[in-house]
């Protein structure tokens, strides 16, 4: 399977299967998108026809092709399918857990799938004895991972925050005495944000990611504090100082885009301005009746809201002045393993989220729906029929998936927003995977502008 494309001046031609990718002049470009359904012949009376060429280059150009395809880099069988389904069911060792520390929040941000932090249910705080439990849960169960991945969650984390730097220390602790690594992650939105967090963030967090929608009036459409007041003015200088402190360390700003700012770029280059350069743009995934869920009428902007960012982060890459971006993260040697391209992020297998009560759901989406509720860090999963449904759920396991080029980069896609827009975590988010197609070319088209690989054409 291949996917042919075009972007700035670029032909671009992705093999699916075995990840290649291939900049092509519009005479190859052409070959290879009919060679797949058309015999050779045919294949090269038309690129004469179309392109003015003799025959001899026709015939140049599809033994070029013809040579590609020996060597294992176009027109790749699928050699995964039948792969697949056993892929996340022959053990279920966890790797990751996200800690709900906090079930309540200084926020009352109205598109938040988490109720404003209550995920439908009680306020509520973490104990400090619940969360060591869940750490020796983690541990216990982690099996064969020596590497091991746990998010301080809300709500608001920060506002059990004495609970969290306990916790820290307890798995710093059990770290060395079981031979494992700890990473730990905190997602905040920056209000409770202060010197000490952040010299302990810095000391201890693999990652930390900042809630930030981009410009100030966007941001104080939706995120408020219980008396309606936007947040954006005690924020900014909270991540401001924070950032200047992180170093070299990971981090993010991540906001949601929705239907009253779908000119999200925008959103982007004010947080540039701001002097960050670690960035994510989330759309959001909310009830179609409510006034900021995105529309198809709104495609067309967001598909070229994508195209603009991708141009401006190549100008920045060219000026010496580049920034991450979430969704365009791709690493066209040494990515995820095949492995992980099928099975996807092991959601309710591998990886689960834990309630303040000590309650295991399959990720941080599906916390307080009694449905997914999949046991207890004290008797452990109980719900295996839910374990090995969410185990299923890969690259392969939707027929809406078999013909899709993308499919071994989203993995099947998010069981979540399967769940909340079909009511089946099998089902298929269609406006995600349009979305998602769109960040994937770009974000390939990124990558080869930003490679120093020259272009056909190009004299060296």
């Amino acid at each position: 399977m291949i996917h042919c494309y075009q972007f700035e001046g670029l032909n671009i031609v992705l093999d699916v299967f075995s990840g290649s990718i291939h900049m092509t002049d519009p005479v190859a470009f052409d070959m290879i998108r009919w060679y797949e359904t058309e015999d050779a012949e045919t294949v090269m009376q038309k690129a004469m026809d179309v392109h003015k060429i003799s025959r001899k280059d026709a015939q140049e150009c599809l033994a070029d092709i013809n040579k590609l395809k020996d060597e294992g880099k176009l027109y790749v069988p699928d050699k995964y399918e039948n792969l697949a389904h056993d892929f996340r069911k022959k053990r279920f060792d966890i790797k990751a857990l996200c800690l709900h520390v906090a079930h309540t929040c200084n926020l009352n941000c109205s598109y938040c799938f988490a109720s404003q932090g209550k995920y439908h249910g009680e306020r509520a705080l973490m104990s400090l004895e619940t969360g060591k439990k869940a750490i020796d849960f983690l541990i216990d169960n982690s099996g064969f991972h020596k590497n091991l991945d746990i998010d301080f969650f809300g709500g608001e984390p920060l506002m059990n925050w004495e609970v969290c730097k306990e916790l820290v220390r307890y798995g710093r602790e059990q770290e060395k005495l079981h031979k494992k690594n700890i990473r730990f992650t905190l997602t905040t939105n920056g209000v409770l944000l202060n010197d000490e967090v952040t010299e302990f963030c810095n000391k201890e967090m693999h990652n930390v990611v900042l809630s930030l929608d981009g410009r100030k009036d966007v941001n104080d459409r939706f995120r408020v504090d219980m008396a309606g007041n936007g947040s954006y003015d005690r924020i900014v200088p909270n991540f401001q100082k924070f950032v200047a402190k992180r170093g070299n360390k990971s981090y993010y700003m991540r906001g949601t885009f929705t239907h009253h700012n779908t000119d999200f770029l925008n959103d982007i280059k004010h947080m540039l301005d701001l002097g960050f350069n670690e960035l994510s743009m989330e759309p959001v995934v909310t009830d179609p009746s409510s006034p900021s869920a995105l529309t198809e009428e709104d495609l067309p902007v967001l598909f070229e809201q994508y195209e603009e960012l991708a141009r401006l982060m190549v100008k920045r890459y060219n000026e010496g002045k580049p920034f991450t971006f979430y969704h365009y993260m791709l690493d066209l040697t040494c990515g995820p393993c095949i492995y992980k391209r099928v099975a996807g992020c092991g959601s309710g297998t591998e990886y689960l989220a834990v309630t303040p009560w000590g309650d295991l759901y399959p990720c941080h989406q599906f916390v307080g729906d009694p449905a997914y509720k999949m046991g207890d860090i004290y008797t452990g999963v109980t719900a295996t029929e839910t374990r090995s449904k969410f185990a299923s759920c890969n690259a392969y396991s939707r027929p809406e998936c078999k013909d899709c080029w993308a499919k071994l980069y989203c993995s099947g896609g998010c069981a979540a927003n399967s769940y909340h827009a079909t009511g089946d975590i099998q089902g298929v988010y269609e406006y995600g995977c349009k979305l998602f197609k769109k960040r994937i070319e770009c974000a390939i088209a990124v990558k080869l502008l930003t490679s120093g690989i020259e272009q056909p054409g190009e004299k060296a």
